[in-house]
């Protein structure tokens, strides 16, 4: 009797499974490098926060001149010189930004609402006007991230998504990074919200020195927790979908 036939059987067998020990880690392979090309994408994305707050940088920039005003105000007692204190190191801002060649838009940002705050401020002698327009941007703040996630165009996502390339792609064609720039939103509404509900009442004490330095400690830490749980929130969100550019049209 010929053992050609089981022979052949059994070399045909075992081609198979070599076929399918060799196939099976690459398939496994492509899935799990798949997975980890989205969730580094996501991550990047999700990085992006901070660049698009101004950095730490830009944080100090429109923290420090309120605690320089309160600190001069304790000194000399008078409000002119505590707003040209604030007014000057908000111009040694902007000077050092120029001189490195940075952008000045988050140092301006915090020079506009320290201009407005010191004019106010010298014209009515209260030292605690100098913070209002601070306390009326935040409430103002606040609204306007709630009505953008209310309308269906969540304030983070449209800031965000020049950031990341993605523009508007996630309104319709990124149902995940819609609903995880809806939540950031919702977050940031809560907790930037809480600082008027905090300081607006001491404003009407008239307690100078507690509203200024409570200002100055309400300055970077909730803007550093929204922009953690953002962080957060994207980490888990489906990496953006970068926007197509419309092509020039050739030239005749």
């Amino acid at each position: 009797m010929s053992n050609q036939p089981g022979g052949e059987s059994a070399a045909q067998l075992d081609l198979v499974e070599n076929h399918q020990a060799a196939t099976a880690p690459h398939g496994a392979e492509s899935a799990a490098d798949e997975a980890a090309r989205k969730a580094a994408a996501s991550k990047e994305a999700a990085d992006t926060i901070l660049q698009a707050f101004g950095g730490v940088r830009g944080m100090i920039d429109m923290t420090l001149p309120g605690l320089v005003f309160i600190v001069t105000y304790n000194i000399t007692h008078q409000v002119s010189a505590s707003a040209w204190a604030a007014l000057g190191l908000c111009a040694v801002f902007v000077v050092a930004r120029l001189a490195r060649r940075e952008t000045v838009q988050h140092a301006f940002s915090g020079v506009f609402g320290v201009v407005l705050g010191a004019w106010i401020s010298m014209k009515s002698g209260r030292a605690e006007d100098f913070y209002l327009p601070g306390l009326l941007w935040n409430v103002g703040y606040s609204v306007a991230l709630a009505i953008s996630a209310l309308v269906r165009w969540p304030m983070i996502g449209v800031m965000l998504g020049p950031v990341t390339g993605e523009m508007f792609t996630w309104r319709k064609e990124n149902p995940g990074r819609f609903a995880a720039y809806t939540k950031a939103t919702w977050a940031w509404v809560v907790i930037m919200g809480l600082k008027p509900v905090i300081l607006f009442p001491l404003y009407f004490t008239h307690n100078v020195n507690l509203l200024g330095w409570l200002k100055v400690a309400l300055g970077i830490p909730p803007m550093l927790l929204a922009m953690y749980v953002t962080w957060q929130i994207l980490l888990k969100a489906p990496p953006p979908i970068k926007a197509q550019l419309d092509e020039e049209e050739p030239t005749r």
